[in-house]
Order: C-alpha cells, then sequence, then structure tokens
C-alpha cells in the first residue's frame, strides 16, 4: 500500500511474521511506520513499513477494540477481540492470494514469432504447430514446382497462419530447412534440388 492512503485510528491486516493479523494503526512512530495494537491478542505492535499493510481488515464480525482516554486498549475490548478470533469470526472473509505459475511456451524451431505453445485443448489434443518450418513444409508438398526459401515464406505469410516483422525470415528457413535435412536424413521432409532451391521428399 502508499503511504499517503494510510489512516490512523484504523485496522488494516498486516503480515507480521509468517501470518495476516488485524492492527490497529494508533499512531506515527518516531522511528518509522506506525504505533498499533494487535486486535487478536491486544499487544502492541509496530509496523515498520506500509509494504507489511495488505488493505483495510474486514469490518464483518469484527469487534472494535476500544480506546480509553489514555490511548491504551481497554480489556473488555482485548476480551471480544480474543473470542472473536477463538470463534473464527475474524477469519471471515480473509484470502491470501494464491501464487500462479507461468506456463511455459515452446520455443519455435524457427526463432520466430507467430504460433502457439502447443499445448492440449479440452479434448487433450494438441492443436497444429503454426511455425514457420511446419508450414513452409506444408506450402512445398502442395505446390507443382521446386521452390526457394523467399517464394516459400510469401506463400505462408498469404496463409495468415503465420507473421513476422524479422526483415530476413527466408534466412532463418533456410538455415532450418537444411538442419532438419542434415539431422533426420531420409526421413527429413525437404530435399534440395538445386542450388538455394528444394522440393517435397518423395518427389
Amino acid at each position: 500500500m502508499k503511504k499517503q492512503a494510510i489512516e490512523l485510528h484504523k485496522i488494516y491486516a498486516v503480515k507480521i511474521g509468517g501470518a495476516v493479523v488485524p492492527v490497529r494503526l494508533d499512531s506515527e512512530n518516531p522511528s518509522g511506520g506506525w504505533s498499533g495494537t494487535n486486535a487478536k491478542s491486544g499487544k502492541a505492535v509496530r509496523v515498520k513499513s506500509a509494504q507489511r499493510l495488505r488493505g483495510l481488515w474486514p469490518k464483518k464480525n469484527l469487534p472494535i477494540v476500544a480506546e480509553k482516554d489514555d490511548g491504551k486498549a481497554d480489556d473488555k475490548g482485548v476480551a471480544e477481540a480474543v473470542a472473536a478470533v477463538e470463534k473464527g469470526n475474524l477469519a471471515k472473509g480473509v484470502t491470501v492470494p494464491e501464487t500462479t505459475k507461468r506456463r511455459k511456451v515452446a520455443k519455435d524451431t524457427t526463432g520466430q514469432p507467430g504460433r502457439d505453445g502447443g499445448e492440449p485443448d479440452a479434448t487433450g489434443a494438441k492443436p497444429e504447430r503454426h511455425s514457420l518450418l511446419n508450414l513452409a513444409a506444408k506450402v512445398l508438398a502442395e505446390a507443382s514446382e521446386p521452390m526457394n526459401c523467399q517464394q516459400m515464406v510469401e506463400k505462408v505469410l498469404v496463409t495468415g497462419l503465420w507473421q513476422t516483422k524479422g526483415r530476413t525470415p527466408w534466412a532463418t528457413l533456410y538455415s532450418a530447412v537444411i538442419r532438419e535435412i542434415a539431422t533426420k536424413g531420409e526421413a527429413a521432409r525437404f530435399r534440395k534440388v538445386d542450388k538455394g532451391k528444394f522440393a517435397a521428399a518423395g518427389r
């Protein structure tokens, strides 16, 4: 929370140790932060920084600890607060945010954007990978004659299934095609037929 938004004599959810507890801020502390009262135990606490505040404590079912003229908590109010904690009233409405895990997105084999992460859909099947290399293989398989990488990239861009802001995507595709031919051999989807030109395997 921002320090400017914090008001005295209000009860905030404060992280103390490993727990979040209700604390009424009574005054500013000369050493920094605020002096307050733990609504669960009635003990005096010091809140060193605004980063420890998690927002206002839910007002529902929360007994307010009464203050005497000398600023100390009234024993009756403390007893009511403790009783409310034992009944579980103070825990109502308090939620602790859960940590969310970032989903890993698989890296494109061509190093270009424009494809999904290959995550399974609702049926459990993986969607088709729209990588430049896969789309180029499809375009080449449908072509009636050999193509160079620039021609393949132009055909892929027309489909709208892959886009790029790169200046030389055909150079990236050429490296990927050559790598597939070298690593997969006869199982490769591409076959080099001339300088810079390729045909689909089996043609």
